[in-house]
This record gives structure tokens, C-alpha cells and sequence, in this order.
């Protein structure tokens, strides 16, 4: 598809070439992405970074949310974790901030008998799709990790699911964009027809169900911070993922110390911390590593993924507004999806070519038998972990 948008016009017009709804991520990376190609962007948000990247762990895993039925949208994952490596060097390089990017893999684990059946059915299939996942025997796990639980009944390595740290990350998108002559506007925009621009882009999270009609629905996460005592690094060094006694977790160690243990998946939208959910995180995560009971417990947080029937993104043009574009509905994935989204986005916008990947997944593939807004779909398995 070609010759969707006009030429950009001169930069000497006050007109912007592209407004940008959202100032996450997602948003700011495709602002940065445009800008550095010579295109005027604005980019609007009352309260940058504030939605469900200030919440988010930063796994960038295709690897383990590799999930049954899920195949094109893990296809979609793994173009972007492979362009994640070049996408923080260059990141770093522009803002020469730190992000947190950190390689040293994932293990995924089960607890119990039942546990390590239930992953394995899931490892199985992951495998299937010829992806580098290595079973490992218990004693294999703690060679890698000696902090596991000596309960652990075994596991498997991803060694190319990686993380970052999106509090580091969102404030460096937003530098390398500024720096790259993006404009940041502090106002909401409750109207698609109050912005001023030859290209507007949709990537408000949540709030594009609201501008757009579509069903982008808010699927509420609670999380926990914790900190190692005496300002040391946690006692184990890759991602930890797992079930516990048929709970699911994960643990993301930073080299300052924090470890992030989450999270829990539900069809809500508030933004309130429960008893019960801290209650279940915390069992999980020291029963997989014990030494977290002395960890301190410095932070309770809850935020909104935004979900989509499919629990895959909608990228792509606005039915009936060939002049808006949506990034929206990222759920889980709206860290390890930001490098491939912002060059899809950023080659519509330009060029009005559209990528093979995105082919699965248009705006209007809820359009038939289903109107934008309807009831979700929520049996699509890999939504407990998040």
C-alpha cells in the first residue's frame, strides 16, 4: 500500500507533519523516530510516562510470552527483540542515559510437580516454533542461580529474553525525541478533532478507546518493589519466571539493588493496591527465592494494561480517518514492542508503505462480527503472565 499520506510539507509551516496522542513508550519512540527523519512532531500528554510503563517490569521477552495461539503476534515480538539490542545502544549513545538494559537471560522454573508440568507443556510448544528454549535439571538451575529454592523441581533457559528498566527508558525517549526537535504539548486531548497535524498517531493506551471507538480495554496489574538490604545487589542475576504452587510470577533483578516481583492480571479498572494480591505475589516470590524475605518492601503499585479482544496490538490506520494512525493495545508487551512499532509507524507516516508485519493486525479486524467497544474475548491462554 502506497501513497497514503500527502508529501510532508516544508518545515517552515506551523502545521505539524505528525501529532502524537500519548507520551509513553510507545508514543515517544515513534515522536523520536519521526522527528529524526526531519518531520515537525508534536507530542501530547498532560503527564508523560505516567501510565503503564511507570508500572511495568521491562521484560523483553518473545521468548517465554511465546503462548498457544498466539503465533503472529509472537512473530511480531521477536522482529522487535531483535532490534532491541541496536535500539538501546543508539538510545543510550543519543541521550547518554543508562536505560537498564541488561542480557544475561531468562530462567523459567515450576515449583511443584505440577508446576514444571504445566510449563513444560508450555516449553514444549515454544520449542515447536524452533525457539532457543534449554530445559534444565534442578541442579542445572542452581549452578545458574544458587538463590533458588531448593524445591524448585526444574526448568528451562531463554537465553535471548532480555530486560530494561522503562523508569530509565521513558525519560531517555523523551530526551532522544526533544533532541531530535519533537515539541511536547502538556494538555490532554479528549477529541481527535482538536489536533492540528497532517498525521495524527493514536498512542494513548487506554485512553485510545475513547478517541478511536475501539475496544482497547484497561486489564489492571498490581506489582511490588523490593529492595536488598544494605544498598547490594539482589542475589541473583537473571529474570526469574515461574509458577508457584500454581501461581504464576516473575522477579526482574536491577543492579541497583531492586527486584521487581509481579504481577497480577485483572479484568478491572481501578488503580487500588489489595492485601490479597501483595499476599500472593510475596508467597510466590520467596517461595522461588527465600532470601526476598529480607528484602525490604519499598513500593505497592497498580496500573492498567491496555488489552484488546485478540490481546494483540492494534497498529495501523483508523478506519475512516486515513489520516489517523493507532499504536495502541500493547497489554503485556508494550516495553519489548516499542522499537518495531515506532519503525512501522514511523514508515507509514513517511512513506504510506505498509510493513508485511503489519498484516495481523489492523484496526478493522474487530469490525467484523464485533463493533468496536464490544465484549472482549478473554480466553486466550498466556494472560497470567504479565
Amino acid at each position: 500500500m502506497t501513497g497514503r499520506f500527502p508529501s510532508p510539507p516544508s518545515r517552515d509551516r506551523v502545521r505539524p507533519d505528525v501529532a502524537v496522542v500519548g507520551a509513553g513508550p510507545i508514543g515517544l519512540s515513534i515522536a523520536w523516530r519521526c522527528a529524526a527523519r526531519g518531520l515537525r512532531v508534536v507530542v501530547h500528554d498532560p503527564a508523560p510516562g505516567s501510565g503503564a510503563s511507570a508500572v511495568a517490569a521491562g521484560m523483553l521477552s518473545p521468548v517465554a510470552e511465546a503462548y498457544f495461539g498466539e503465533r503472529q503476534l509472537t512473530g511480531l515480538l521477536l522482529a522487535s527483540a531483535e532490534r532491541w539490542p541496536g535500539f538501546a545502544a543508539e538510545l543510550t549513545e543519543v541521550t547518554g542515559v543508562d536505560i537498564g538494559y541488561r542480557t544475561e537471560g531468562t530462567l523459567m522454573v515450576g515449583l511443584t510437580g505440577d508446576d514444571l508440568a504445566e510449563a513444560r507443556r508450555l516449553w514444549a510448544y515454544q520449542q515447536g516454533l524452533g525457539l532457543p528454549v534449554t530445559p534444565l535439571r534442578p541442579s542445572e538451575l542452581r549452578d545458574r542461580e544458587p538463590a533458588l529454592a531448593p524445591r524448585v523441581r526444574g526448568g528451562a533457559l531463554a537465553p535471548t529474553d532480555h530486560q530494561v528498566d522503562p523508569r530509565l527508558l521513558v525519560p531517555a525517549l523523551r530526551a532522544a525525541a526533544q533532541r531530535a526537535g519533537a515539541a511536547l504539548v502538556p494538555q490532554p486531548v479528549r477529541r481527535l478533532s482538536d489536533v492540528e497535524a497532517r498525521v495524527t498517531v493514536v498512542a494513548a493506551g487506554c485512553g485510545a478507546a475513547a478517541l478511536t471507538g475501539l475496544p482497547v480495554r484497561p486489564v489492571k496489574g498490581q506489582i511490588l518493589r523490593l529492595r536488598a538490604p544494605d544498598g547490594v545487589a539482589p542475589g541473583f542475576r537473571h529474570v526469574i519466571r515461574g509458577y508457584a504452587d500454581g501461581e504464576p510470577v516473575y522477579l526482574v533483578p536491577r543492579v541497583d539493588g531492586e527486584v521487581v516481583l509481579g504481577a497480577t492480571v485483572e479484568e478491572r479498572a481501578d488503580t487500588t493496591v489489595t492485601a490479597g494480591a501483595v499476599q500472593r505475589l510475596l508467597r510466590a516470590g520467596v517461595d522461588l527465592l527465600p532470601e526476598l524475605a529480607e528484602y525490604n518492601l519499598v513500593e505497592a503499585v497498580a496500573g492498567l494494561r491496555p488489552g484488546t479482544p485478540d490481546n494483540a496490538p492494534i497498529l495501523g490506520p483508523l478506519p475512516g480517518r486515513p489520516d489517523v494512525l493507532v499504536a495502541t493495545g500493547h497489554h503485556r508487551h508494550g516495553i519489548v514492542l516499542a522499537p518495531v512499532t515506532a519503525d512501522l509507524i514511523a514508515g507509514l507516516v513517511l512513506d504510506g508503505i505498509s510493513d508485511p508485519l503489519l498484516g495481523a493486525f489492523p484496526a478493522d479486524r474487530f469490525l467484523g462480527g464485533r463493533t468496536p467497544g464490544g465484549s472482549p474475548d478473554r480466553s486466550t491462554e498466556g494472560d497470567q503472565w504479565s
